[in-house]
């Protein structure tokens, strides 16, 4: 499953975000794979921040996180930096609501809309 999240910087901590972000720490990454995710990408636009993880179960790997030292050390760091995560469609995840997929949408070759 993939889901999108869009968080929000504190005012003027935006190079200090990327610069922790160049390489998160190996605890945190295997943490993560332990949770179940397979991968998350993160793109900034100014303070906002636009995540897209692909996990087995998101809300699952949330769970798993949250009782993991490693996650829960790199949230506390990165509270210094994220003043918030925008509220999604899932309060429980914060995910945002999926409008439009290219894929879903396009024939597959063969099947092409006259």
């Amino acid at each position: 499953m993939k889901v999108a999240l869009h968080s929000v910087l504190r005012e003027g901590r935006e190079d200090d975000y990327d610069r922790e972000h160049a390489a998160v720490p190996d605890d945190l990454l295997a943490a993560l794979r332990r949770a179940g995710i397979r991968d998350w990408t993160i793109w900034r636009s100014g303070r906002d921040l636009f995540h897209l993880v692909d996990a087995d179960d998101f809300a699952a790997a949330l769970e798993v996180l949250a009782g993991d030292p490693a996650d829960q050390a790199w949230q506390r760091h990165m509270g210094e930096f994220v003043d918030r995560f925008e509220p999604g469609e899932d309060g429980r995840t914060n995910a945002l609501a999926k409008v439009w997929n290219l894929r879903e949408q396009s024939p597959r070759p063969g099947e092409e809309h006259s």
